[in-house]
């Protein structure tokens, strides 16, 4: 999973974007990193508005208790692409991201110095694909000739594409246009929009109009699953293996929290969500969380020196984007391999 203007930039943009992310890096971090090495250690965690059990170790400050001479800063993102960025700008140690922007970051010839290190759920129904009732469209085919939303270079990105490979369209066939949930939303309301494929709390609000189409439990089901990863710089897995050990334990309590006490999983999600229990509940419930356990199987993540079934989705991914045009060239299974972070696993969680 990975939100402020009206319209989302292009890819053009975006990379020029980057760009200037690494220059702004290049003239601006020495002060920063001075101020790191100066005294406590710092940690800049990227996440997202979105329910998981990442706003739990937020909230619950279980990360602040396990490392108490680290200064912690959480940042708030609305996509991926804006993830990748500050990646490519230093300006990140961990983040949450999708796994469709992950095989984007680890793909062409400077990929981005990050690795996958943990998952924090699998898309199930908090990603969906829906069309404004009053457009009449009740089948992913209907869209043909029609206008979809959607954050471009994001896991939804990802499985539109799929969704509308496997009604028999291509991209071109309809009208797609780069935007944040937000403004899907107000260009729904405004019906500039005919369908959107979004995520979770804007995905709920589109359904009180909607009418669903698909969903990325679907698609996953159908051998294109998409996943909220975890990454982690290539810079702290250098200077801080320590701080990735205890972060995974404290994603792994989440985990077990989720399934252990939900009522006060509800209470974490709603207050850093703003909303009210029942929908945080509500919210939760369509979501995919693994167990520790499976986080590391091989079905999964994998263990030290043996990566699971995510490392064949990871590049199926990248491979799909290519044969998309979505990117150059597709990563080569080796390329995604070594940008996987596994080293401890399953026992650093003890």
């Amino acid at each position: 999973m990975s939100r402020s203007a009206p319209q989302g930039p292009s890819r053009r943009l975006l990379l020029a974007g980057a760009l200037a992310a690494v220059s702004a890096a290049v003239t601006g971090c020495s002060s920063d990193s001075e101020a790191a090495s100066g005294g406590s250690k710092r940690l800049r965690i990227g996440y997202f508005a979105f329910p998981s059990g990442d706003l739990i170790v937020k909230h619950n400050k279980l990360l602040e208790k396990a490392l108490p001479d680290h200064k912690i800063t959480w940042i708030k993102f609305d996509s991926g692409a804006s993830v990748n960025q500050a990646f490519i700008g230093k300006s990140l140690d961990i983040a949450a991201l999708g796994s469709s922007p992950f095989a984007r970051g680890v793909s062409g010839a400077s990929p981005i110095p990050y690795k996958v290190a943990w998952i924090l759920d699998v898309a199930g129904e908090n990603e969906a694909l829906l069309a404004r009732k009053d457009t009449g469209i009740t089948d992913v085919a209907g869209l043909k000739g029609r206008t979809i939303a959607t954050p471009f270079a994001s896991t939804s990105h990802y499985s539109l594409l799929a969704a509308l490979e496997k009604a028999g369209l291509k991209s071109s066939d309809v009208k797609l246009i780069d935007l944040q949930p937000q403004p899907i939303l107000a260009a729904w309301e405004r019906g500039d929009i005919d369908a959107a494929y979004v995520w979770l709390p804007t995905l709920d609000e589109l359904r009180k109009t909607g009418t669903q189409l698909t969903s990325s439990k679907e698609i996953g089901a159908a051998g294109k699953p998409t996943l909220d990863l975890a990454v982690v710089s290539d810079e702290l897995i250098a200077k801080d293996p320590q701080a990735i050990d205890a972060w995974r334990k404290v994603q792994a309590e989440a985990l077990r929290l989720l399934k252990s006490d939900p009522e006060g999983s509800v209470e974490a999600v709603a207050a850093e969500l703003g909303i009210k229990a029942a929908d945080a509940q509500a919210q939760l419930a369509q979501g995919v969380f693994l167990t520790p356990e499976e986080v590391t199987s091989a079905d999964w993540l994998g263990t030290d020196g043996t990566p699971g079934k995510l490392l064949t989705y990871v590049t199926d991914t990248a491979g799909f984007l290519a044969d998309q045009k979505q990117i150059d060239a597709a990563p080569s299974e080796d390329v995604v391999r070594k940008a996987f972070y596994l080293k401890g696993l399953p026992d650093v969680l003890k």
